[in-house]
């Protein structure tokens, strides 16, 4: 089978299950949960974070027109726990973290829809190197996210995980005013590793699916009034790299996919923090996508939760 025969084999594999994204597979991030304080890691000690979310889209060709019939609708709840260290490098805090996620998701196409529930790709990282000033706090990390995620072979519809390995180098920063303004972001780059186990449908024989490689970043510009913060956050993604199969570049899918199938997104939205005096802090924000193409485009609500223990 050539090259002009399997793509139009996957283009029809893809609209058959209606999952249809930027990539073989989901985001291993849940992008836009970082905002406040984003490059301020905290002192020594241990911390749990809670991100609790719901995303609702439907899914955008590379002109970021609608693929008719094809929607998304999920709910994750992303368990982190970070422990910060005395041992310094460089100068800076050294820490590690870990990050279990537990997806729903379900996906329809036209009149039929697809659930399902599970764990989803777990992050580890250890080295996690903060350094702070009287104004500005700055980041670096590496995050190595894992294929733990339930993947079903030749049915997106039932996957939840990405089946490949992931590196992601993040340089995060936080500029506090004296009078509360803050700005902040989170700046990262994944590089993927192939999808060896990838099929145009159950049964069928197995091939390489590469996703391309994609810089993305969360944001937040707001002001802070005692215990509370308001402002606005988000994210943008843009995937540099092309998507390929059995090491070729996906030709252009009008309708479906522009060449590459490289994905795009950008959005914003309200955000609200509160710390109390035990450090606790708890934050709400709902982004929506303005942008999107070769991806879903939607709305997000977002829940964080930061506990000291």
């Amino acid at each position: 089978m050539n090259m002009k025969h399997i793509t139009a084999a996957v283009a029809l594999a893809v609209l058959a299950t209606g999952s249809a994204v930027a990539k073989e597979g989901g985001d291993q991030y849940p992008n836009g949960v970082e905002s406040w304080l984003a490059g301020a890691v905290p002192p020594p000690g241990n911390y749990f974070l809670n991100y609790f979310g719901h995303y609702s889209g439907k899914l955008r060709d590379g002109d970021g027109d609608k693929v008719p019939g094809a929607e998304v609708d999920a709910w994750f709840d992303a368990m982190r726990f970070i422990k910060m260290t005395d041992t310094k490098i460089l100068g800076g805090d050294w820490g590690m973290h870990l990050i279990v996620p537990v997806v729903q998701q379900r996906v329809k196409l036209g009149g039929d829809s697809k659930t399902v529930t599970g764990l989803g790709d777990i992050t580890f990282n250890p080295v996690i190197i903060a350094w702070h000033t009287k104004n500005l706090h700055w980041t670096v990390a590496l995050d190595i996210n894992m294929p733990t995620g339930k993947y079903k072979s030749g049915d997106p519809r039932k996957s939840i995980g990405t089946n490949y390995w992931s590196l992601e180098p993040i340089f995060a920063a936080t500029w506090l005013s004296d009078d509360g303004w803050e700005v902040s972001g989170k700046f990262m780059y994944n590089i993927k590793r192939k999808n060896k186990d990838f099929r145009l449908a159950p049964g069928m024989p197995k091939m390489d699916y590469e996703s391309g490689d994609d810089f993305h970043m969360d944001y937040v510009v707001g002001k802070h009034f005692g215990p509370w913060a308001v402002g606005l956050s988000g994210y943008y993604l843009k995937q540099t790299e092309n998507d390929k199969l059995e090491g070729e570049t996906l030709p252009e899918v009008p309708g479906v996919w522009s060449r590459g199938r490289k994905g795009e997104v950008f959005a914003i939205g309200p955000s609200v923090s509160y710390t109390n005096k035990n450090g606790t802090m708890f934050i709400a924000q709902w982004q929506h996508e303005t942008e999107a193409e070769n991806r879903f485009r939607g709305d997000k609500a977002l829940f964080k939760l930061v506990l000291p223990f």
